[in-house]
């Protein structure tokens, strides 16, 4: 975090949190076998064993087992759909982590 060297507050303000909204957060879609995807997102949509549930930038830390079904990747203007076979999903410091046990793409 780069912290500008300013007398006005509100500046210094700006400038220290500026960094919030410019960068998307970072997805690996990880299995046993191979990283599949790693790259921006603006969301992704997970299949939770409570049921399915959306990532976004900046979300808060979380930690959740996932089952069989549809991931959704969104960035940059386009989708990417993947079908997963259970893991878990860490979310923390705007990285996103996904441990599939396995993994198709549509």
């Amino acid at each position: 975090m780069q912290i500008c060297r300013c007398v006005n507050f509100l500046h210094l303000h700006i400038c220290t949190f500026a960094h919030l909204y410019i960068k998307n957060m970072t997805l690996e879609i990880l299995t046993p076998d191979k990283k599949v995807y790693e790259g921006e997102a603006t969301s992704v949509t997970l299949p939770g064993t409570l049921g399915f549930f959306e990532i976004l930038n900046h979300h808060a830390p979380i930690i959740s087992t996932l089952q069989d079904g549809k991931l959704v990747v969104r960035g940059a203007g386009k989708e990417e759909v993947f079908f997963i076979q259970g893991g878990v999903v860490e979310c923390l410091n705007n990285v996103v982590t996904v441990l599939a046990e396995g993994i198709t793409t549509k």
